[in-house]
């Protein structure tokens, strides 16, 4: 999609909102525009961002109610989060104007972040596809965080040249450890976790935590990224610790990532 017609698209899609905030619950009609609105809105987006998850986490985290009790009426709760959903796109018009170079493919660059959320996302697709090869030939079986550090290593050359491995953190409460993947120029940590019997919610946020506490003082590390493969689903609440965790704090980025999701 070219840079215009992304930005005029989604320009009038801002232009419905006016109409939309006036929606009466029970109209039948009109609640019928709302859930064209938003389904089509969430198309564009993916349609314009198609390697950036963040921008459609964006719009699909704004809370619309047509039906739902609360404090507010419910046309209260749909003008409110209509209200929110109108920044966020303008928001992406700006990005577009200001960062959105015209090329071949008319992509804005990834994120290194976005690059690793991309491994992050279809790991599990990739280790699952492995187990199926022609003639039962030999294969990497994922039995431990071992076997996970190899395979996340082989994925990160798609994206990155610089990887080191077994790179020593500064040492935490007496005690000095290696974390699994430095990525030098980037000043990115990678620490990779893969959940057992014995490891679950209450022991991984426990974990994160001392990690996030020592890469605090790591010289190279200014975003650090801890991808949890939980192939059992043995966490409870993946996304409670996500977005516990997911912080900047003493300026490093810290995002979490469990999965699959």
């Amino acid at each position: 999609m070219k840079k215009e017609d992304a930005i005029e698209k989604l320009k009038r899609q801002i232009q419905l909102i006016n109409n939309l905030q006036y929606i009466i619950p029970g109209t039948q009609y009109r609640e019928k525009g709302f859930i064209k609105w938003k389904r089509d809105t969430a198309i564009l987006i993916e349609q314009i961002f198609e390697k950036y998850p963040r921008h459609i986490e964006e719009f699909k985290n704004i809370f619309y109610s047509i039906s739902a009790p609360n404090s507010l009426t419910p046309q209260q709760e749909l003008k409110q989060g209509l209200e929110q959903g109108c920044p966020i796109l303008e928001s992406m018009i700006q990005e577009i104007e200001d960062y959105w170079e015209e090329d071949e493919t008319n992509q804005l660059t990834i994120s290194d972040l976005d690059k690793i959320k991309i491994l992050c996302d279809g790991f599990d697709l990739v280790a699952r596809q492995l187990k199926t090869r022609h003639s039962s030939r030999n294969t990497i079986e994922i039995n431990d965080e071992y076997d996970v550090q190899d395979l996340f290593h082989a994925l990160l050359h798609l994206y990155f040249d610089d990887i080191r491995d077994e790179e020593w953190t500064p040492s935490y409460a007496g005690r000095a450890s290696r974390t699994d993947f430095l990525l030098k120029q980037e000043q990115t940590v990678i620490e990779i976790k893969k959940t057992r019997e014995k490891l679950t919610d209450k022991e991984v946020g426990e974990q994160l935590i001392i990690d996030i506490t020592r890469y605090k003082s790591h010289p190279d590390c200014k975003t650090l990224i801890c991808f949890v493969y939980d192939p059992e689903r043995r966490i409870k609440n993946p996304r409670g610790i996500e977005n516990d965790l997911s912080k900047t704090t003493d300026g490093m980025i810290v995002k979490v990532f469990i999965r699959p999701q």
